[in-house]
């Protein structure tokens, strides 16, 4: 029984980093969409369509960052060494840091602008001071 727990345990951990990479996938073409229409001139505000465009894939990848923290807890749970212990302690310490510091930057941007990065994935022209 424990060890057909560990295999799902495995699955599931598997499916979060797969949820991981699409996630980021996703992000990085919505990005890569957002900063060709400012390359190719079709936005009012290029300066703040290209921050929107960064603060939008760095929210993305915070998601991101939170489905892999799942992961290595859910794969250390499973087999834990104290090797695996403290890597995972270090990674969870490196995505804190990570996380926020970038939620400290969206923020910013929101007090600045208003909340502009919760516009929809489509609207490039938003000329919302």
């Amino acid at each position: 029984m424990e060890e057909l727990f560990k295999i799902f345990a495995a699955y599931v951990a598997l499916g979060l980093e797969a949820a991981a990479a699409l996630i980021v996938a996703i992000a990085g073409l919505e990005a890569l969409w957002r900063t060709l229409a400012v390359f190719l001139g079709r936005v009012e505000a290029p300066d703040r369509t290209r921050e929107i465009a960064r603060l939008h894939l760095a929210r993305w990848l915070a998601v991101a960052l939170e489905f892999t923290l799942a992961a290595d807890i859910l794969r250390t749970a499973i087999a834990p060494t104290w090797e695996e212990i403290g890597k995972l302690a270090a990674i969870a310490a490196l995505r804190t840091l990570l996380n926020y510091f970038l939620q400290q930057e969206i923020e910013n941007h929101d007090r600045r602008h208003g909340n502009e990065t919760a516009a929809a994935p489509g609207d490039l022209n938003d000329s919302r001071s």
